[in-house]
């Protein structure tokens, strides 16, 4: 059955569901479980970052302890509370929705319907001849917005469906281009840094060149419904994508877009020997060898395929790794083993698995502590003087734990607590510090960035945005080095306009009025930009990034008028980075 009839059953069904359950809230239950609950929980609520929601799992759960959940939220978890968008009664009944939810459909991936969703939107050849950019990625026209592409930073605003492109050595936004619901990852093409990617939670990839006026996009593939996880080949041939429904990974041409294979992990065999579909979570490419490697969450497996040989096939099957895999990094042990190692994080099982491009097997399993769920986001890797080792850390979503451990023994070397759970960990070969945020901790501590000494591995520094004011403290003697003006300004509104074949969202020219109620700031993803000068920090709640020194942790100066601000990603660092 192809795309479109499963779309229509599956809006027939949810449409009937929410109907039957809606009592007294005229919520549509399947809609916004769709938009704001499949990201954690699974579209067929399987659960993974999130707790399995199918009926069998419920059954034993008491029906007002799930609605307060709903309301109140988890504290450490990555469960918000709903109680500003649900009502009591909405909440009661998701909670019917969800007790006696059916699989009705389960998509699979079919190429065809892939490759007739793809759209070229300019013509690449003719912009590269107008534009020319050189081969180390300086612009080579008057009247170019940047010097180079690799002074280019890109931003991901999640509610508002927009990638954003930055000046890193200014701050100025240049462009803001809709790029499908929750835009989640970006990536650059090192081979050709010109090309940039983005892929959104509603499965939409898109192309763009960044070393054209205003960076437009040049093309766009529809590959799935809901998606995730990207990388782009050394060589700057092929782009990964990976997709949570239909589960599977779709591989297109990196100068086109065009689709080349389609990876179906519909029925594949999971961790307790049962078979059924499996998402495909992290994705990575290597410098190692003609290398992705793409892990299937529910499945516990990491397939590696090989893009140098004809049809692409996959050459390696590295099973038993653990439960719910979600994101990766890549070792950067200098000379032969860059590279080397896909660490991927098993957040069912507590652990990082660490699959050997080598050998295309199981190096090692590294268990970073009970109930923690990894979660390295872009990880990180660096040698350590003192101990004369390649380290590697991730942060603990459940509690406040950065996890530290060495390769290539594999052997955890250091816990360091932090205020609360976090999404990512971050450095650079400029800064003194991996930047370590708590942003699914309580409230009262998700508005921190801790900044731990690569050397001593202590927190040396902890950032912390208040509502009116922000401040730089010293972690051992609380002293508080900076403190800068933290108000808040509403967002200015603004309308879309043609560009070209898209429709992009203008830059607001001044700063909105003064919020008379500010919220908790939220802070998250911290990435080296400006050539390693600067530290780019995201505030999803107050739709700003602040700019601070990656030599000394102080703040610079914010970038206003965005909407829940995420993800970050400096095309200068990201060369250096494999599998980034």
């Amino acid at each position: 059955m192809k795309y479109q009839n499963l779309l229509s059953v599956a809006t027939a069904m949810s449409l009937c569901a929410t109907m039957a359950f809606a009592g007294s809230s005229t919520m549509d239950f399947a809609q916004k479980y769709e938009k704001e609950c499949q990201g954690c929980h699974g579209p067929i609520h399987q659960g993974g970052v999130g707790s399995d929601l199918r009926p069998k799992a419920l059954k034993s759960k008491e029906h007002h302890l799930l609605v307060d959940v709903i309301l109140h939220g988890r504290d450490n978890t990555a469960m918000p509370a709903w109680s500003s968008t649900f009502s009591p009664d909405d909440a009661a009944g998701m909670v019917d929705w969800l007790m006696d939810w059916k699989n009705t459909v389960e998509l699979t991936l079919d190429f065809d319907e892939v490759y007739k969703s793809w759209t070229p939107l300019a013509n690449r050849e003719a912009l590269a001849k107008k534009y020319p950019v050189g081969s180390d990625g300086s612009l080579k026209y008057k009247g170019a917005e940047v010097k180079n592409v690799k002074d280019i930073t890109f931003a991901t605003e999640r509610d508002a469906s927009l990638v954003d492109f930055i000046d890193s050595t200014t701050g100025e936004v240049l462009s803001r281009h809709k790029a499908g619901f929750a835009v989640h990852v970006t990536v650059t093409n090192k081979a050709q840094p010109r090309y940039a990617y983005s892929i959104s939670r509603s499965g939409k990839l898109t192309m763009f060149d960044i070393g054209a006026p205003g960076q437009p996009a040049v093309a766009s593939v529809q590959v799935g419904q809901e998606s995730r996880g990207l990388a782009v080949s050394p060589d700057g041939k092929y782009i990964l994508a990976g997709n949570y429904n239909p589960g599977g990974a779709v591989l297109c041409d990196a100068r086109t877009l065009k689709p080349l294979k389609v990876y179906d992990t519909s029925r594949v065999i999971d961790p307790d020997g049962q078979i059924g579909p499996s998402r495909v979570a992290g994705i990575a490419d290597t410098p190692y060898g003609p290398y992705f490697a793409m892990a299937l969450k529910d499945a516990g497996h990491t397939y590696i395929i090989d893009y140098s040989k004809p049809d692409f096939p996959i050459v390696g099957d590295i099973p038993n790794i653990g439960k719910i895999l979600h994101d990766c990094f890549l070792n950067e042990n200098e000379g032969e083993d860059f590279g080397r190692y896909f660490q991927i994080a098993s957040q069912g099982s507590d652990l990082m698995g660490i699959v050997d491009f080598k050998t295309k097997k199981l190096a090692a399993k590294v268990y970073t502590g009970k109930k923690s769920k990894p979660h390295p986001g872009q990880g990180s890797s660096w040698f350590n003087k003192r101990l004369g080792k390649q380290l590697n850390a991730t942060n603990s979503m459940n509690f406040g734990s950065v996890v530290i451990w060495e390769s290539p023994s594999w052997n955890v070397v250091k816990k360091v607590k932090t205020s609360g759970g976090g999404l990512f960990v971050g450095t650079a070969e400029d800064t003194p510090w991996i930047w370590s945020d708590c942003v699914l901790g309580k409230p009262d501590k998700y508005n921190e960035v801790h900044l731990i000494n690569k050397e001593t591995l202590q927190t040396d520094r902890i950032i912390k945005v208040g509502k009116t004011k922000g401040q730089l403290i010293d972690a051992k003697s609380g002293k508080v080095l900076q403190e800068w003006d933290a108000t808040q300004h509403e967002r200015v509104p603004v309308n879309e306009k043609a560009f070209g074949q898209e429709k992009i969202m203008p830059m607001p020219t001044h700063l909105g009025k003064v919020v008379k109620n500010p919220v908790q700031p939220r802070l998250l993803h911290a990435e080296p930009a400006n050539h390693g000068k600067w530290t780019m920090i995201s505030e999803w709640t107050t739709g700003r990034i602040g700019i601070y020194d990656s030599k000394t942790g102080k703040f610079i100066k914010y970038i206003e008028n965005l909407t829940t601000p995420t993800f970050t990603y400096s095309v200068e660092h990201r060369q250096h980075v494999p599998g980034a």
